[in-house]
C-alpha cells in the first residue's frame, strides 16, 4: 500500500515539473521581450533577441563607430510611474440598500479595507506591482492568508496558534505560468503555476522538508557583458493550482520543490462569489491586448524609436568627429601612413612628404546636413506622441498667453492617455478588495477588535458571521483626470453651498479631515 503511494507521488511530482517545464518553453518569447524591455530601461540598448528567444549584443558594423545610448525611455516611465503612484485608490463599500443591516455591513467591510490598507501598507505594494506592469505589461497581486501572523490566541501542546491575518505580495510576471497564452483573464484559465525561489531555511520552516539549495538568477544582464545577480543557497519551489472539476469540486493545490511533495490538498481560499474556491491573484496590466493573458508596456512601443534616435544621435556625432578632425587625404607612398594614423594632426605636427609628390591636403567637407536635426526632432516628437508623456508646457505651447482654465484643458488632454493604465489599477484593487473580505469571511472565526473609521473612532468586535460579502458592492475609483488645484477648487464651492453640512449646520470630523489633507494642512483639531 505504501510502495503504490510512494509511486503515486512520485509520478504527481514528475508530472508537475513536465508541466512547468513545457510553460516555460511556451513562455520564453514573452519572457525575452520583458528582459528586453529591462535592458533597454536600464540603459543596455544595443542588444537584440535571438532567433532562440535569447538576449544578445549587436555587434559594430565598423571599429570608428560611435555607441552611446541616450536613454529616453527611462525617464518616460518614471513620468509615468510618478503620475500613477499619485492615484492612492481607495477600497470602497456601498450597500446594495438602504436597510439598517446592509448599511452596517457595509460600514464593517469598508473599516476592514481601511485597516488592511495601513497594516499592509496596500500603497506600496501597489507602487510595486504598477512598476512591474509598467516593464513587462503585467504584473500580479498574491492575496492569501497567514494563519502565523495576528494575534496569539492561545498555546496548544506548545505551539502557538495565532488569529491569522491577510497577506499581500506584488508577484512579477517571471514567477508566473499559466497553461495558455490565450487566456485573456485569470478564471478563463484552467491551472496557474507560482513558480518563486526560496531559501531552504525558508523552505524547511514553512513546509518541514530539507532540499538541496542552488545559486539562483534573480536579475539577468544578457547581453550587456555583466554577470547577473545570484541569490545563494535557494529553491525553486513550483505552485500549480488547479480549478473545480468532476474529480476535485474544490480544485487543488499541489506544491513540489525538486523531487519532493511539499503539500496536496484542495484550493484554500473561498474568494469567489457565491462560496467558490478560486486562485489567490490578481492580474494588472499596463496596456491590454485582445486574445493574450499578457499585458503590453508603453517600451515595447518605444523600442525602435529608442533604437532610432541612439542611431541619429550617434551618426550625428560621427559626423561632427569628421568635420572637427578632418579627414586627410595623401598621394600613396607620400607620408608616413602608420605614424600619421596613429598620432593624427596634433598642434605643432610636421608633416614630411615625398618631394615632388601632392602634398597632403584635408577631404572638402559641407556642414552639418539639416537631416540630422529634423529626424532628431521627429523622433522626440514621437517620443511623446507613444507613451503619452510630453512636458506640455514648455515644449509645445508659450504658457505667459493662456488662460488658467485653457491651462487646464491642456494638462487634462496630456493626461488622458495615462489614464488607461489608470483604470487598470483602479481594477485591480477592486478585485483585492473583495478577496479580503472574503479570507475574512473564511478565516476570522474568534472574534477580532477593530477600530472603526467613524467620528467616534471606537472599537468594535466582529468576526465571519457579520460579513456577507456579496450583499455589498465594491467601488474603487481614483483619476488622473481632475487636477489638485480642481480638486481644492471645487471642494471650496461645496462649502460654499453647504452641501457638506450635516443636518446640525456643521462639518462632520471625517470630512473636515479629508478637506484638511486635500489642502495639505494635515490632521488639526
Amino acid at each position: 500500500m505504501k510502495k503504490k503511494k510512494d509511486e503515486y507521488i512520485e509520478d504527481l511530482v514528475r508530472s508537475v515539473q513536465e508541466d512547468f517545464l513545457i510553460r516555460q518553453r511556451e513562455r520564453k518569447p514573452f519572457e525575452a521581450r520583458w528582459r528586453l524591455n529591462n535592458n533597454f530601461l536600464l540603459g543596455n540598448q544595443f542588444v537584440g533577441i535571438n532567433s532562440l528567444s535569447d538576449i544578445e549584443l549587436t555587434n559594430k558594423t565598423y571599429f570608428w563607430q560611435e555607441r552611446k545610448v541616450f536613454n529616453h525611455i527611462a525617464p518616460i516611465i518614471e513620468t509615468r510611474l510618478a503620475k500613477l503612484n499619485t492615484l492612492k485608490p481607495e477600497m470602497n463599500v456601498i450597500p446594495t440598500s438602504s436597510s439598517e443591516e446592509d448599511e452596517k455591513i457595509a460600514r464593517l467591510s469598508q473599516d476592514i479595507l481601511y485597516s488592511c490598507y495601513e497594516k499592509l501598507n496596500l500603497s506600496e505594494i501597489i507602487s510595486r506591482a504598477t512598476t512591474w506592469s509598467e516593464i513587462t505589461g503585467t504584473s500580479f497581486y498574491k492575496v492569501i492568508w497567514n494563519g502565523t501572523k495576528g494575534k496569539k490566541i492561545y498555546n496548544k501542546d506548545g505551539k502557538i496558534v495565532y488569529e491569522g491575518e491577510i497577506e499581500i505580495d506584488a508577484v512579477s510576471p517571471f514567477e508566473i505560468y499559466v497553461d495558455s497564452v490565450a487566456n485573456e483573464e485569470i478564471r478563463d484559465c484552467e491551472s496557474i503555476i507560482h513558480a518563486k525561489a526560496y531559501s531552504t531555511r525558508e523552505i524547511r520552516n514553512k513546509w518541514g522538508v530539507n532540499v538541496k539549495g542552488e545559486d539562483i538568477d534573480v536579475i539577468d544582464f544578457s547581453g550587456s557583458g555583466i554577470e547577473g545577480v545570484k541569490r545563494k543557497d535557494h529553491a525553486i519551489v513550483i505552485e500549480k493550482y488547479e480549478s473545480e472539476s468532476v474529480e476535485y469540486p474544490n480544485g487543488r493545490l499541489i506544491v513540489v520543490c525538486q523531487d519532493k511533495l511539499l503539500y496536496l490538498g484542495e484550493l484554500p481560499y473561498i474568494n469567489l462569489q457565491d462560496n467558490k474556491r478560486g486562485f489567490p491573484f490578481v492580474k494588472q496590466v499596463s496596456l491590454r491586448v485582445p486574445g493574450c493573458f499578457y499585458g503590453q508596456s508603453v517600451i515595447d512601443k518605444l523600442i525602435p524609436i529608442q533604437r532610432a534616435y541612439n542611431a541619429v544621435k550617434n551618426r550625428k556625432h560621427e559626423y561632427m568627429n569628421r568635420l572637427s578632425l578632418g579627414v586627410l587625404t595623401v598621394e600613396d607612398g607620400s607620408v608616413d601612413i602608420e605614424s600619421l594614423s596613429q598620432d593624427g594632426l596634433e598642434p605643432g605636427k610636421v608633416i614630411v612628404y615625398k618631394q615632388g609628390a601632392t602634398k597632403p591636403q584635408f577631404l572638402d567637407e559641407e556642414g552639418l546636413p539639416s537631416a540630422f536635426k529634423e529626424e532628431e526632432e521627429s523622433l522626440l516628437t514621437e517620443f511623446s506622441d507613444i507613451s503619452g508623456v510630453t512636458n506640455l508646457l514648455s515644449t509645445r505651447f508659450n504658457s505667459t498667453n493662456m488662460s488658467g482654465v485653457a491651462l487646464e484643458l491642456l494638462i487634462e488632454q496630456d493626461t488622458s492617455r495615462i489614464n488607461t493604465t489608470a483604470d487598470e489599477v483602479n481594477r485591480a484593487v477592486k478585485e483585492i478588495a473583495k478577496m479580503i473580505l472574503r479570507l475574512y469571511k473564511e478565516f476570522a472565526v474568534t472574534p477580532r477588535l477593530l477600530r472603526t473609521t467613524d467620528d467616534k473612532k471606537s472599537l468594535v468586535y466582529f468576526k465571519n458571521t457579520d460579513l456577507t460579502t456579496d450583499d455589498i458592492m465594491f467601488m474603487s475609483d481614483s483619476t488622473l483626470y481632475e487636477s489638485l488645484s480642481s480638486k481644492r477648487e471645487h471642494v471650496l464651492q461645496l462649502l460654499a453651498s453647504n452641501i457638506l453640512k450635516n443636518e446640525n449646520g456643521e462639518i462632520d470630523k471625517e470630512v473636515k479631515r479629508k478637506i484638511l489633507e486635500l489642502f495639505g494642512v494635515g490632521l488639526m483639531s
